[in-house]
């Protein structure tokens, strides 16, 4: 499902530590969006960002009971809005 950007829909890679966020959509369907519908990672997902690497790659989400670390460039598909 690729949507575009609205005023309250941020970026994964947009979100601080300790944030909360729902899953609204993805930029695009590359073979890695795939990937992360597989994981569970499907719009209406809400997640918490738990932690970034010192110089930000990668970041690591906690959803659906388990952890997920993602590049920058792999967290930028996901459109989210703060919960």
């Amino acid at each position: 499902m690729s949507i575009t950007a609205k005023d309250n829909t941020l970026s994964l890679t947009d979100l601080q530590v300790g944030e909360r966020a729902t899953v609204v959509g993805f930029r695009d369907r590359s073979g890695y969006v795939n990937n992360l519908l597989r994981l569970g990672l499907i719009p209406g997902t809400t997640f918490q960002v738990l932690r970034r690497a010192p110089l930000g790659d990668p970041l690591e989400i906690q959803f659906r009971g388990f952890l997920l670390a993602l590049r920058p460039a792999e967290a930028g598909e996901l459109i989210v809005v703060r919960s």
